[in-house]
């Protein structure tokens, strides 16, 4: 659904525009409703309404008992913020989550498939960086023989 990586500016008051090519799609798909939260990383996640309700329902339905599970829950839910894109296509990034991912003026839209991931730019160009540092040596086993 979602893929490539779109340098943008938030404007004055901490909106991010939108791509075109996904504003339509975003409209059909979940009529522009969407939620922004923190990612362990240092982003935020951008996620549609429906793509992000699953997630939440699975996370709650885990036992708060577990110190492990409860700070994830504090984490992810507990930062999520329902946003609406605007008719310009614009959602508005709040300054909690502004401040959280040091997002300042410019900022890398990431697609990864169901959601969007939101860098601040210099922080992107960082974990570029330590992608390039991976070789077939210190991959994960899952992508063993894993090609392109």
């Amino acid at each position: 659904m979602f893929q490539g990586a779109t340098q943008f500016n938030l404007d004055g008051k901490g909106r991010l525009t939108i791509p075109t090519k996904y504003r339509d799609l975003l409209l059909a798909h979940c009529a522009g409703q969407l939620v922004l939260t923190a990612d362990a990383d240092g982003c935020l996640l951008l996620y549609p309404q429906p793509e992000w309700q699953p997630i939440r329902d699975k996370l709650m339905q885990l036992s708060a008992f577990n110190p492990q599970i409860r700070a994830m829950q504090r984490f992810l839910v507990g930062h999520a913020e329902d946003v609406v894109m605007d008719a310009a296509g614009r959602v508005l990034v709040s300054a909690t989550l502004r401040d959280f991912a040091k997002l300042d003026k410019h900022v890398m839209l990431v697609g990864q498939g169901k959601k969007f991931e939101l860098w601040d730019e210099a922080r992107w160009q960082a974990q570029n960086e330590k992608m390039a540092g991976f070789t077939t040596d210190n991959l994960p086993a899952e992508l063993a023989g894993f090609t392109l």
